[in-house]
């Protein structure tokens, strides 16, 4: 499966996660993502700086939100290998494998239980067949 079918299948396609992207585990490159729905080169380095836990990018996340789509994101909760953020009745689920970062955006009309499940899904998917 390429990984533009993975962000229009598993993610998009499951109703769950409207908008949704895949880059490397890197943050220098992008290699699927839904129309629209761009992470900026700086983004894609924080995020990574963040899932590394680099503390000052960890303290900075918390103090100041992330950006993502040129979207500004409060962090709801940082672990191991995922970010959550919350914007008003929308949010991010971020969550690396061992080659890539999963970017999915749930809309208003989405329950973030289950756009977390998805993004999580995947990543576990991703994790087992050497991803």
């Amino acid at each position: 499966m390429s990984w533009q079918a993975y962000v229009d299948s598993s993610l998009v396609g499951s109703g769950h996660i409207d908008k949704a992207a895949i880059i490397s585990v890197a943050g220098d490159s992008v290699w699927a993502t839904s129309a629209g729905f761009t992470v900026k080169p700086e983004e894609m380095k924080n995020l990574v700086a963040i899932l590394n836990q680099t503390s000052d990018a960890v303290d900075k996340a918390h103090a100041d939100g992330i950006h993502v789509a040129g979207e500004r994101y409060v962090v709801t909760r940082i672990e191991d290998r995922s970010v959550y953020g919350r914007q008003g009745r929308t949010g991010i689920v971020v969550v690396k494998t061992k080659q890539a970062i999963i970017v999915g955006h749930y809309g208003e009309t989405q329950q973030v239980g289950n756009a977390t499940q998805t993004v999580e899904a995947l990543a576990d998917y991703l994790i087992k067949v050497g991803y």
